[in-house]
């Protein structure tokens, strides 16, 4: 049986990343408006957990994006496909990631993926090829490298 998994990266600021990577990814931010509610309602987190964010109630140091096709758990708004969670920790990013993304939008998109990315605070690093194969390198907001290939 395969194992069901997401990808977690710590970052500063959940809300800025998780909004990027939904248009990197043309996944769509999850909302957790409801859970936050009843985990406020409940006493089981504060107000310091809770923040607004475009009008949603959220969770103030995390948030995630989810594949838009994959089914969608209807009481926590959590996906039940791919993920990507981004979670607030103390410390900044010090070095190259060991882990990273490559997004596969084809030789035809991949400038104008590109400059999309870029123009949402995504960074060009550098250009690679290797055989056939070409790429940009490219960092998130908080400098977390991707490949677009």
């Amino acid at each position: 049986m395969a194992v069901l998994y997401k990808i977690v990266v710590d970052c500063v600021d959940p809300h800025r990343l998780a909004a990027f990577w939904a248009v990197a990814l043309d996944y769509l931010l999850e909302d957790h408006s409801a859970l936050v509610q009843r985990l406020l309602d409940g006493g089981m987190i504060t107000e310091a957990d809770a923040r607004t964010v475009d009008g949603r109630l959220t969770f103030a140091n995390a948030a995630a994006v989810r594949d838009p096709d994959a089914p969608v758990n209807p009481e926590t708004g959590s996906g039940l496909g791919g993920r990507v969670l981004f979670q607030a920790v103390p410390e900044p990013k010090t070095g190259k990631n060991r882990v990273h993304l490559d997004l596969h939008v084809g030789a035809d998109r991949r400038s104008e993926v590109v400059e999309r990315l870029v123009g949402l605070g995504g960074t060009v690093l550098w250009e690679g090829q290797e055989g056939p194969s070409t790429w940009v390198t490219m960092a998130d907001p908080e400098g977390n490298e991707f490949c677009v290939a």
